[in-house]
């Protein structure tokens, strides 16, 4: 090229707009590739997960998330994972909720627990010892406990007993001064009240729909936590997690009690009936022995899940002991302190998620290879594995007849009186898609009931990561966590 050529070339005029679409088409494919390959946000509608995830109208709190979308190209879906799925009857809709069942297995909820078996398909599980109980990971399981609203007007109350009345008592401390005991609730048992795990600003704003099912079980899974300073002359701290005829009984010595006293956990039934799982008292002893030191402030954690009393202190876990599954969960704790002086802050009290079988369509599952079933952390509001059923109907417009997702005749089929030609049907397909006849010219009006409670593996898009979204000031809230 001669010197007069190239500096032609370098004068050549730009084009401006050419580089601005350039720039704009790589701006798209790379938002487009990110979206549907790598990570998509989504906005959370519902409660169906709380209070992993919320969504509420009345509050105005819808959690936004972001999803991976890679990790399941290289690797299969993880129990107790939040996942991201095509809705199975619906598959417009993206639906959010906590893988529980991973096929193949049985899988059956019973006394608000998860339970899994082995067992083939041919031949399913005959005796209690074919099932084990299902447990979360100690991450999961501490996102997913359900916060007891305490000392508020209208809601749990302590209840004084044995000389306890000198005893300070808020919503999140206690004093102890003096021999007493504290009992809660007062009356009756923990319950899985629809509130619960809401915080508190939040659930003063919340309006109970009707139809959702609260209060009605007793809830045995439960966790108590406190920051504890004991005082010199204190000789013990004692809680019982009561469960039906069981108490479970967590003793801490005192910085009076005798050098070689340690703390235990005994778990006993009343009832001493001979059929019964706990007919034998069950203890363990920490070694060796320890008291609680005088003055100092000690992080103190007992609680009973899953068939399983645990003890920690200072966020380790110091004692544990398996127990028989208890078909009775009226429960409630008791506080109890012997030569006074001890201070409990930071008090709160827990219970576990409680899934719902007795008002649901299933609640047992044999559940294929490469298939999932699928359930919401809240479980009272939440449609999920336990309830899906197909409906399927013949139309004129459709050779073969369609299917789709029976939600009752107010949602999906919709029936519309009036007009020249009569009632109007319209139902919404698998795809879908919405189709409308005359009521009269449809056939098959009775659903099928047939249950689909599993997703296939491809249906599943993505793993939940975070909350970025929203920051509510006015209720004290900003959602920012990850998801677990």
């Amino acid at each position: 090229m001669s010197a007069v050529e190239a500096k032609a070339a370098e004068e050549k005029p730009r084009r401006p707009w050419r580089d601005n679409v350039e720039a704009v088409t790589m701006a798209i494919i790379v938002a487009v590739m990110l979206k549907y390959f790598l990570i998509e946000a989504y906005k959370i509608p519902t409660g169906s997960m709380q209070p992993t995830l919320m969504g509420n109208p009345e509050t105005g709190i819808f959690d936004r998330v972001l999803v991976d979308k890679l990790s399941y190209h290289y690797r299969a879906p993880k129990r107790f994972e939040v996942a991201v799925f095509k809705y199975p009857l619906d598959r417009s809709m993206n639906y959010i909720k906590r893988i529980a069942g991973v096929g193949p297995e049985w899988l059956r909820i019973e006394n608000g627990d998860l339970w899994r078996s082995d067992r083939p398909e041919n031949d399913p599980p005959r005796y209690e010892s074919d099932w084990e109980v299902l447990r979360r990971p100690k991450n999961v399981q501490a996102d997913t406990w359900k916060a007891l609203d305490v000392g508020a007007p209208g809601r749990l109350q302590w209840r004084r007993m044995d000389n306890a009345s000198a005893w300070e008592v808020s919503e999140d401390r206690i004093v102890a001064a003096g021999d007493g005991a504290l009992r809660l609730p007062s009356n009756s048992s923990f319950m899985d009240d629809f509130m619960d795990g809401y915080p508190r600003e939040v659930r003063e704003k919340l309006v109970k729909r009707r139809g959702i099912p609260s209060a009605n079980n007793p809830i045995g899974d439960l966790r108590f936590e406190a920051e504890v300073q004991a005082e010199a002359e204190c000789l013990e701290v004692v809680l019982e997690l009561r469960e039906g005829t069981r108490i479970y009984t967590f003793t801490l010595p005192g910085p009076a009690a005798p050098e070689n006293e340690t703390p235990s956990i005994l778990a006993r039934d009343l009832s001493r009936s001979a059929r019964s799982p706990l007919s034998r008292d069950r203890e363990v002893k920490l070694e060796p022995a320890w008291r609680l030191p005088a003055g100092a402030d000690i992080e103190l954690a007992v609680q009973n899940l899953d068939d399983r009393l645990a003890m920690e202190v200072d966020g380790e876990e110091v004692l544990s002991l398996e127990i028989p599954a208890a078909t009775d969960q009226t429960s409630n704790l008791q506080l109890s302190v012997r030569g006074g002086g001890v201070e409990f802050e930071a008090v709160e009290i827990y219970r576990d998620i409680y899934y719902l079988s007795d008002q649901v369509k299933v609640s047992q599952w044999y559940v294929d290879e490469d298939h999932y079933v699928m359930l919401g952390d809240n479980t009272q509001d939440s449609s999920d594995s336990r309830e899906w059923t197909l409906a399927r109907y013949h139309l004129p417009d459709v050779d073969g007849g369609v299917e789709g997702n029976y939600r009752g005749e107010e949602e999906n089929p919709q029936r519309v009186p009036g007009g020249e030609l009569g009632t109007m049907f319209f139902f919404r397909d698998e795809w879908g898609t919405r189709h409308a006849c005359l009521d009269s010219e449809r056939r098959n009006a009775v659903p099928t009931n047939q249950l689909r409670s599993q997703v296939p593996r491809e249906m599943i898009t993505g793993r939940a990561l975070i909350v970025f979204w929203p920051l509510k000031p006015s209720l004290k809230l900003w959602r920012l966590k990850w998801i677990r």
